[in-house]
């Protein structure tokens, strides 16, 4: 299902997180287990380096100091970001929980607006980014 975009821009930011978190989760995990992974409680442990709040603030942040967004996603990330949630993060600050949530209403915001190649190249470029990080502290 596509969405056009200006259905999406009246989507509360939240819902374009919800849907970028399962988003990302898909990715991550067909990224682990063709990669060889198959133990369930290994593949959660490592999938947990890839969707955390932090790796996906580091993700997002990586991208905005490399110009990787769009002007619109740009905005998105901000849209995401400044959602009230009404939660509180358990494992990590405000402020990352609320980096990541703005980087999931990009994804989301992409995905639903059916611009697939362009949610592959985040993905591709994220989780890069966190393979790298993992092969350097090896």
């Amino acid at each position: 299902m596509t969405l056009t975009p200006a259905d999406v821009k009246q989507l509360n930011a939240l819902a374009l997180a919800y849907m970028g978190d399962a988003v990302l989760e898909r990715a991550v995990r067909e990224h682990l287990l063709v990669n060889g992974m198959i133990r369930p409680n290994a593949l959660h442990r490592e999938a947990t380096n890839y969707v955390s709040a932090k790796a996906q603030s580091l993700i997002v942040h990586t991208m905005l100091d490399n110009e990787f967004l769009t002007e619109e996603e740009t905005a998105t990330y901000r849209r995401g970001r400044n959602a009230k949630s009404g939660t509180v993060p358990k494992n990590t600050d405000v402020q990352t929980y609320r980096a990541s949530t703005g980087f999931e209403a990009v994804l989301g915001s992409l995905y639903l607006r059916g611009e697939h190649d362009r949610v592959e190249e985040l993905l591709r470029y994220a989780i890069e980014l966190i393979d790298s990080r993992k092969e350097a502290t090896l």
